[in-house]
């Protein structure tokens, strides 16, 4: 027998208008047809006297082909204002978009897109990831209802005991455009793998009967369990709506979707890290083979003495991640005698309104400012400034660093950013008489000294991302910076003498 919810999606019923609706657009990870997804029990966690569940997600479907199909068009037809929409796709959205299925989006979340001719002959302009969960936003915000974007479930594939955390990028570009559109975000990648690993791989693999994604009625309820546990962590207003069983799920700490480590000691000092993906790429395990110096210069200090504690986010400039939770909890950790270090500039640039104008700051180190709708955005040195002066409000010790170079040659060496972000970087540590790292000129001579072909080797990618050779590199030339400081702040608690 079919569900009513079934029965009101295949029928076109109309929905209760004295109710909210939660609807759910996914992919055969959420549906609820020849799988088993988590779309249909997570119903059970909801009281159906305060909100009505419909599952809209349809099985092979990717972010395009969801809307190329209409199906958007009617999930959206049918939303009034009040309405939840949560939104989770990723599985389907790789490969190559003109190619056998046909379903792929172009990687990213910029506006690019191409004019591509299909198998079938006909010619379609295909867009972004990004792009199209843009979309659905934009669309739902402006039927009066509310979008929650959730990252995508996990697969059962693991390495040395751990389990797969997100296929490809999609996770965090879900991420990215979640905080660009000021909406809620749960990355239930992370939920669900942090809760995989604590029953072990013998233990999943039996919740996965047919193949490494598609979970049996069991794994979906767990997942289902999990979406709840993710709104509760947010604070939606969703979890005002629960039932009896959806009260009784614990709430996803508020930080596990980042994944970010905190000290390990409370007796010790604790030298935070902040700055982008440079410092600490995906969940500093070496996605893609990717790596950030924040990572391998762990084994440069003695852990017995202080903590190292790397809270830098791929993706995030000094704006964003000032103005995310991200800084907010780690001034929330910082006790008297602690250290911040601090790297920024490789994703401060760019349009305000742009594809990444979300996170881009104002050029300079001045009291410039700009107002871009309710938010008030600063030049890069006063983002620089804010952590410096409130880490000594805390009684810790800021140090500033210029931003790691590019793999980028320029008449037999590697171009500097001279005029931009190292020099802005550097204004804010004079103006602000705190020990500075100029970090962007000396990797730059290491790698000048070693050439084009050694310096290719400690990179992952065309000329940003550093392999785990780079990074140690970089991380031993952070150290050697900060054994030239005058200050010699660290030097009691460094392996290397």
């Amino acid at each position: 027998m079919k569900s009513l919810i079934a029965i009101l999606i295949l029928s076109g019923a109309a929905f209760s208008q004295t109710v909210p609706t939660v609807f759910i657009a996914g992919d055969s990870t959420a549906s609820n047809t020849e799988r088993k997804g988590w779309g249909d029990p997570v119903a059970d966690y909801f009281n159906p006297e305060k909100v009505r569940v419909v599952n809209r997600a349809r099985a092979g479907r990717s972010a395009r082909t969801f809307l190329n199909e209409g199906l958007w068009d009617k999930l959206a037809a049918d939303l009034k204002t009040g309405d939840y929409v949560l939104i989770q796709f990723g599985h389907n959205d790789g490969g190559p978009p003109d190619k056998p299925p046909a379903r792929g989006d172009l990687p990213g979340i910029g506006e690019e897109a191409q004019e591509l001719t299909m198998p079938d002959g006909h010619i379609e302009q295909v867009h972004t990831f990004g792009w199209y969960l843009r979309k659905f936003i934009a669309d739902t915000k402006a039927k009066g209802a509310h979008p929650v974007v959730l990252s995508l479930t996990v697969r059962n594939i693991w390495a040395a005991g751990k389990v797969e955390r997100g296929s490809g990028q999609f996770a965090l570009w879900s991420q990215q455009v979640a905080e660009a559109e000021k909406v809620p975000f749960i990355d239930q990648t992370n939920i669900i793998a942090d809760a995989y690993e604590k029953l072990g791989e013998p233990r999943v693999k039996e919740l996965f009967p047919v193949d490494h994604t598609h979970t049996s009625q069991e794994g979906a309820d767990l997942n289902a369990r999990l979406v709840v546990a993710g709104l509760k962590g947010i604070r939606s207003p969703l979890a005002g709506f629960l039932s009896a069983k959806g009260e009784a799920v614990k709430a996803a700490p508020s930080l596990a979707v980042l994944h970010l480590p905190v000290p390990a000691r409370a007796d010790l000092p604790t030298l935070f890290l902040i700055g982008d993906s440079t410092v600490r790429n995906g969940h500093g395990d070496g996605i893609d083979g990717q790596w950030g110096w924040g990572e391998p210069i762990v084994s440069l200090f003695d852990t017995s003495k202080i903590n190292v504690v790397n809270r830098a986010v791929g993706g995030l400039s000094s704006r964003s991640f000032y103005t995310g939770v991200y800084w907010e909890k780690v001034l929330a950790m910082l006790k008297p005698g602690d250290y911040v270090i601090m790297q920024f500039g490789h994703n401060d640039g760019g349009s305000l309104d742009g594809a990444t104008g979300y996170r881009a700051s104002l050029p300079g180190s001045g009291d410039e400012t700009k107002q871009v709708g309710d938010e008030t955005v600063h030049t890069f040195g006063w983002y620089l400034k804010q952590y410096v002066e409130q880490a000594r409000a805390k009684g810790a010790i800021p140090i500033v660093c210029s931003l790691v170079p590019r793999k980028i040659w320029k008449d037999g060496k590697i171009e500097r950013n001279s005029a931009t972000y190292r020099k802005w970087a550097a204004e804010v540590a004079a103006a602000e008489k705190a020990p500075y790292i100029d970090l962007n000129e000396r990797i730059a001579r290491e790698y000048d000294a070693l050439g084009p072909e050694k310096v290719d080797g400690l990179f992952a990618d065309p000329h940003t991302h550093t392999s785990r050779a780079g990074a140690e590199l970089n991380a031993a030339v952070v150290v050697a910076g900060l054994k030239a400081l005058p200050e010699k702040p660290l030097d009691s608690y460094l392996l290397v003498k």
